[in-house]
């Protein structure tokens, strides 16, 4: 095992992706514990502030209905691809955490290197099978084997400013848009004379947001069944990418370079574009953010084809394989699926909890908006690619695409070479 970590880590698969989410840091020394005065010890690993509190507050219950169970949970940030380092190098050293939070863009290269317990057995026994979204489940699973129990995930909705549409005599978007209504939304508002510097919308180089949703609901591919091959030169794929482009084209997003200074939230979140897609983690920063709390609300994602586009992803509890207390970290990891537990961690509000009859409690927690939209049609979305390379590939993808969206290369020629590269990529 520490053979096949010093090579992941080699690798670079500790790139940073997804969400940066903010800092602190645990207590004691990591590692897998023993027992101690007669109580099992356990380390639970985490990296965001935010869900701290939930934590706490899971563990606590936790420990109340185990009294020879005691857990201290680790805090380590995401940002700068700290946790990873530092959990590889635990790992390396025998010390990883008993129980810790993992995303699916690492979960191949930790299965290659020995890291993480089968949950198999575990999660049979549970009702976590027939409890979960069926694409949750099997995120983390590869060739029939569970490596971790879903914990949360995110998809996306549709942002407006109702105080942009006001202004401009339009009506709000709706739950029931296709992608062509919302072009036509855009362009009536284009149409209606915004304020200069407002964008009816905005289409940054954003996989998981934006272009991966219309690439799965037009029947389009990243990686083929095998991974051994991409897709971006396929015609549905491109043209999945293509509508997206139209927009900048057409004048009514922002330029790629302006949406490479300026994200697309910070834009909405300074009132500069009258709709915005947003993943749920968005939500929190949203709601507290007193220039447009008030203003905002959000509608399912337009359908594409007729069919409904979301992109899903989210995090999982994964046991540690050289914990001196597996069995317990186990339990530990099963029971973070139960109901008790999930409901817990949805109420608090800030994502998403994972297990179906626990989704609820994220728009319960906000009632100002419209946050069913996130969890209307969650059994429908479509899991993101993933390979023991997810990271690196992702990073080449954007490089191409952002050629693309800004008129460098044509879209097919920016496919064509992406394709070129990424394969051979793969075929490593």
């Amino acid at each position: 095992m520490k053979k096949n970590f010093k090579k992941l880590a080699a690798a670079g698969l500790v790139a940073v992706m997804g969400v940066s989410l903010l800092a602190g840091c645990g207590g004691k020394e990591e590692g897998g514990s023993a027992s101690s005065g007669g109580k099992t010890e356990l380390t639970f690993g985490i990296w965001d502030e935010n869900q701290r509190p939930a934590m706490e507050a899971m563990v606590e219950a936790y420990e109340k209905e185990h009294e020879d169970v005691t857990i201290e949970i680790q805090l380590t940030p995401y940002k700068g691809g700290e946790y990873w380092t530092k959990l590889e190098a635990a790992a390396t050293g025998g010390k990883a955490p008993d129980v810790f939070w993992l995303n699916v863009l690492h979960l191949d290269s930790y299965v290659e290197g020995g890291i993480l317990a089968d949950l198999t057995d575990a999660v049979a026994a549970s009702d976590i099978n027939d409890s979960f979204p069926e694409a949750l489940v099997n995120n983390y699973v590869r060739d029939g084997v569970n490596y971790a129990v879903p914990k949360d995930f995110d998809t996306n909705a549709l942002w407006y400013n109702k105080e942009i549409f006001d202004k401009a005599n339009v009506e709000y978007p709706t739950d029931d848009m296709t992608y062509e209504d919302l072009l036509a939304k855009a362009e009536e508002l284009q149409a209606a004379g915004l304020d200069d510097g407002v964008y009816p919308f905005a289409c940054p180089v954003d996989f998981q947001t934006w272009y991966y949703q219309t690439v799965y609901a037009n029947g389009g591919y990243i990686l083929n069944e095998d991974k051994t091959e991409t897709g971006y030169t396929d015609p549905k794929t491109m043209e999945g990418i293509q509508c997206w482009i139209d927009f900048i084209d057409k004048g009514l997003s922002p330029s790629a370079a302006s949406l490479a200074e300026t994200s697309a939230d910070a834009m909405f979140e300074g009132n500069q574009l009258a709709m915005n897609f947003a993943g749920s983690y968005m939500v929190p920063e949203y709601a507290g953010n007193d220039a447009i709390a008030d203003k905002i609300d959000c509608v399912e994602i337009p359908t594409f084809n007729g069919v409904e586009d979301n992109c899903i992803n989210g995090l999982g509890y994964a046991v540690y394989e050289g914990s001196k207390n597996k069995d317990a970290a186990i339990e530990f990891a099963i029971w973070l699926g139960s109901a008790e537990a999930q409901k817990i961690q949805g109420e608090t509000g800030v994502v998403i909890s994972a297990r179906s009859d626990a989704q609820e409690y994220f728009a319960k927690a906000n009632e100002a908006y419209n946050l069913a939209a996130y969890t209307n049609h969650s059994e429908e979305a479509y899991p993101l690619p993933v390979c023991s390379v997810a990271a690196e590939l992702y990073d080449m993808e954007a490089n191409y695409l952002k050629q693309a969206y800004s008129g460098e290369l044509t879209l097919a020629d920016a496919c064509a070479q992406l394709k070129e590269e990424a394969d051979a990529l793969l075929a490593k």
